[in-house]
């Protein structure tokens, strides 16, 4: 029996603190065929090289590198490759509930049911660019859970923005937004989720990412690491064992610690308590 070319299978990723997101990616899908079919999630990819057969509800066409394809749950769609080209693509599916919530959240659902997408597709190179940070930010196995749910939240309000673009009021007032700040410094030891933050400011997530990033100058992810890197300067200075800074901080390890201080303080751990 031949062996199965590693590129040719199916690499699957998912992860319990985003439990309303499945990836999936392919380095090359020349020998992969799928009979037309629907998905209960709403499903968004990009095609990163070769071509496909891309059929959606009643529309078929080929589409190739730099093509969003998306599929609301329920649409009748197939993908298949063209000729014998390298076919590479990514893609995400994404709980149909979670992602109504975030569309009401940002003002495009009044009701908290899904809203469909029109488009079948998107050539614009901002939302595929967009869609690769996501999907690299979510899939990285030494990234926290609160970049990896930032990276999803901003991402899908690029996609309602670039695909719907309606106005989205912001109402809420910047205390709200000082309470979000003040959760993160008291807890910016601890593995803070994004649900945390949102209960603890009485904001949605879409909201607090854009509001903190445009108060802030950074997100509040950026925000916890860098509140960790403060404490970590006191305990320095006091003489701390780098290793143990590193864990009294938040830190999973002293290499990912190290590399954050440097970020932040221009200098190793090493250096700075020198």
């Amino acid at each position: 029996m031949p062996t199965l070319d590693p590129h040719t299978r199916p690499r699957f990723w998912r992860d319990a603190s985003l439990p309303f997101i499945e990836a999936r990616e392919i380095g090359d899908g020349r020998k992969v065929c799928y009979a037309r079919h629907t998905h209960e999630t709403f499903s968004i990819g990009v095609i990163r090289s070769g071509r496909t057969d891309y059929v959606n509800r009643a529309a078929r066409q080929q589409v190739g590198a730099g093509t969003v394809v998306l599929m609301n749950p329920g649409d009748v769609h197939g993908c298949n490759p063209v000729g014998d080209e390298p076919w590479r693509y990514r893609m995400v599916y994404v709980d149909r509930a979670w992602l109504a919530g975030q569309q009401h959240a940002m003002g495009f659902s009044a009701n908290q049911d899904f809203r469909p997408f029109a488009p079948a597709m998107s050539m614009a190179p901002a939302l595929y660019q967009g869609f690769n940070r996501f999907y690299e930010a979510v899939t990285d196995g030494a990234a926290d859970p609160l970049l990896r749910q930032c990276a999803a939240v901003s991402f899908f309000e690029q996609v309602q923005q670039s695909l719907d673009p309606l106005a989205v009021v912001e109402h809420e007032a910047n205390h709200k937004l000082a309470r979000a700040a003040d959760y993160i410094a008291d807890n910016c030891t601890l593995a803070v989720t994004l649900d945390d933050i949102c209960a603890a400011s009485d904001l949605s997530a879409s909201y607090l990412i854009r509001a903190f990033r445009k108060r802030y100058g950074m997100t509040p992810h950026v925000y916890l690491l860098n509140r960790r890197i403060q404490l970590a300067r006191g305990l320095l200075r006091k003489g701390g064992a780098i290793a143990d800074v590193a864990l009294q901080t938040g830190f999973a390890d002293q290499a990912h610690f190290q590399r954050i201080f440097k970020q932040f303080a221009a200098a190793t751990p090493g250096q700075y308590r020198r």
